[in-house]
């Protein structure tokens, strides 16, 4: 419904609309504003996200407050830009045209911000302005007047912090001034080029601010060094080997200590429990499944602690800043780097973060190479297997052989994304490397309180998995490893159903070197990657002989059963192989068919056959 339909206004519920540039806080302002009252979904006909809640005014009926994506201009670049533009102006079927909008600026990164607020104020539609973030602007230096701004723009500005909930009164009290004037429409247009824009921004962030320090231009020194060609991406990579070694180094007292409590635990099972079903449910199910993927709980904390402190440093947007570089190589853009960042910890978010992408082949692409990122979940399996068979010794001042390993296992993901994107690039998804823009954050020292709050929500999402879709999966395969009981001097592992998948399997797998158990792992690992450490380690305290063999753990089992090339062919699957079934679930909605999670799992498991065999071929040629 548009502004000119004859609907009168008591028959539709009236609605404002946040609007501005990404990283504005329209987000932050959103939550603060409308509280639990929310309700996400995506608009019809597209995957980009519809947030929007219920937003009360003081002396007048509630309106529903809708939070548009982030764009940086009406000339739309993106799926998320053109959603917004076509919700501003009405043209969005089945979505009412807003009544006020809430332009919403990054008080310190006004001169940018205002390029695109002029042309939301050349609607002429009645608009508030939130001047966001200031405290982070005075904390810098910088000491705005908004009642110069309000000025210059025509329309109330009103200073806020949403995270601290400051100025809220005093925005809902404009935003209920500009609604019940709502169809007044008495703004003066004003119509005029881009480069004007950008001239009227600079004098208007200038003649808005009333002092300046000099911490802008010492972060304009660090981001020359940061930023420099090459000496940023050689700072980047060292970051990321310090990230692994530590993942190694800062993770083993604390996996040590979680693997004994299991193990105790376990012990304490056998030892007051009467033999039969129950306790080995408990003892080869629960604990030496499930206990086998918690006790990697240190390592994922640690490596979510440092991606954490990345974004909110301002440090992450730097990176794929530096990486468009390398990007470009390959035929995409550093708008690609934050989604495939975001594939580090999942790809399911960072298939959905490519929405982003305005160039389709472009976004394409970026989906089909988010699998080989090394998502989180591949993490227990890389750390029990390096574990297992690389020894733990320094090569090197600080400079661990395992965290090395590791470091080389995430590169090879990333080597093999970009070699992947260029194939694509100049075959299924032709086309050359779209622009970049990006707004740079300012530094500054992560809060620990919102440090504690991301780590407990990664550390729940991990235990939830571990409590049930590892969980699950553990079970059912622990009931197929254990029916039917195998007779007397019979493997319970040849007489189960398991074995028999098993024995399906591995005349496929052992030629690159995969041993029966590792070929069963791979079945319930497409439900989650995690499940192949749990997997094995059910496997094999179902297999033992005797309950002390049992009670060893999966790291152990490996070291005494595996050949080191064998190990290393195991790695190198998971290095390629196709993510969990949730993962091809958002790729088929991405895509809007099952073309593409289609190619995406054959040439997945293609290069992982192929490398792991490659791995496997060349161990044992060098003699190893």
């Amino acid at each position: 419904m548009s502004r000119d339909d004859p609907a009168p206004a008591a028959n539709r519920t009236r609605t404002a609309a946040l609007v501005g540039n990404p990283n504005s806080g329209k987000s932050a302002l959103f939550n603060a504003l409308t509280g639990a009252r929310q309700k996400i979904a995506n608009y019809p006909g597209v995957t980009v996200e519809r947030k929007a809640g219920r937003l009360a005014l003081p002396g007048q009926e509630p309106v529903e407050l809708v939070d548009l994506p982030g764009a940086y201009s009406f000339d739309a670049a993106s799926p998320d830009e053109e959603v917004t533009r076509k919700v501003v102006h009405g043209e969005f079927a089945g979505e009412p045209t807003p009544d006020v909008l809430i332009l919403v600026l990054d008080a310190a990164n006004l001169e940018q911000h205002l390029v695109f607020a002029q042309e939301v104020l050349e609607l002429g539609r009645p608009t508030v302005v939130a001047l966001n973030m200031v405290d982070l602007a005075e904390r810098d230096g910088l000491t705005l007047d908004p009642a110069a701004l309000s000025e210059a723009l025509g329309v109330p500005v009103v200073p806020t912090v949403a995270v601290r909930r400051k100025g809220l009164t005093e925005l809902t009290a404009a935003i209920a001034e500009a609604e019940a004037h709502a169809d007044d429409d008495a703004q003066t247009r004003w119509h005029i080029t881009l480069p004007e824009r950008r001239l009227a921004a600079k004098h208007m962030a200038k003649g808005a601010t009333l002092s300046k320090s000099a911490r802008h231009t010492i972060e304009n020194g660090v981001d020359r060094v940061l930023l420099n060609p090459w000496i940023g991406p050689v700072i980047l990579f060292g970051l990321l080997f310090v990230i692994f070694q530590a993942v190694f180094a800062w993770a083993t007292p604390f996996a040590d200590a979680l693997e004994g409590g299991v193990g105790a635990v376990s012990a304490a099972v056998t030892d007051t429990m009467p033999e039969g079903f129950v306790r080995d449910f408990l003892t080869e199910g629960v604990l030496a499944g499930v206990g086998s993927v918690v006790v990697f709980l240190p390592q994922i904390v640690i490596l979510f602690f440092f991606i954490l402190v990345m974004e909110a440093s301002g440090y992450m947007a730097r990176a794929a800043f530096l990486m468009d570089r390398l990007m470009a190589g390959v035929g995409l853009s550093g708008k690609s780097f934050i989604p495939l960042l975001s594939s580090f910890a999942c790809a399911i978010p960072g298939i959905m973060a490519t929405r982003s992408i305005p160039d389709a082949k472009d976004r394409l692409t970026t989906i089909l190479i988010a699998p080989l990122m090394t998502c989180s979940a591949r993490l227990p399996v890389y750390a029990v297997i390096i574990a297992a068979v690389i020894p733990a010794t320094s090569i090197g001042p600080g400079i661990g052989l395992q965290g090395l390993v590791l470091f080389a296992l995430y590169v090879a993901g990333i080597v093999g994304a970009m070699v992947v994107a260029l194939v694509l690039r100049r075959t299924v998804a032709q086309g050359a490397a779209s622009g970049f823009i990006m707004e740079m954050p300012r530094y500054q020292l992560p809060r620990l309180k919102d440090l504690a709050i991301g780590l407990w929500q990664r550390a729940w999402v991990f235990l939830r998995r571990a409590g049930t879709i590892i969980f699950t999966v553990t079970i059912v395969l622990w009931l197929m490893l254990s029916f039917p009981k195998a007779d007397p001097g019979e493997s319970q592992m040849d007489a189960s159903v398991a074995g028999m998948v098993a024995d399906g399997l591995h005349p496929i797998l052992e030629p690159i070197g995969f041993n029966r158990e590792m070929s069963l792992a791979l079945v319930p690992a497409m439900a989650a990657r995690e499940v192949a450490v749990s997997a094995l380690a059910t496997t094999y305290a179902v297999d033992a002989a005797d309950e002390e063999v049992a009670a060893e753990g999966v790291t152990d089992k490996i070291a005494a059963l595996w050949s080191l090339p064998t190990a290393l062919a195991f790695l190198a699957w998971f290095v390629f192989a196709p993510q969990c079934i949730s993962t091809i679930a958002v790729a088929r909605r991405e895509t809007n068919g099952w073309k593409w999670p289609v190619f995406m799992l054959v040439y997945l498991f293609a290069l992982a056959y192929a490398f792991a065999g490659l791995t496997y071929w060349g161990a044992v040629a060098l003699g190893l």
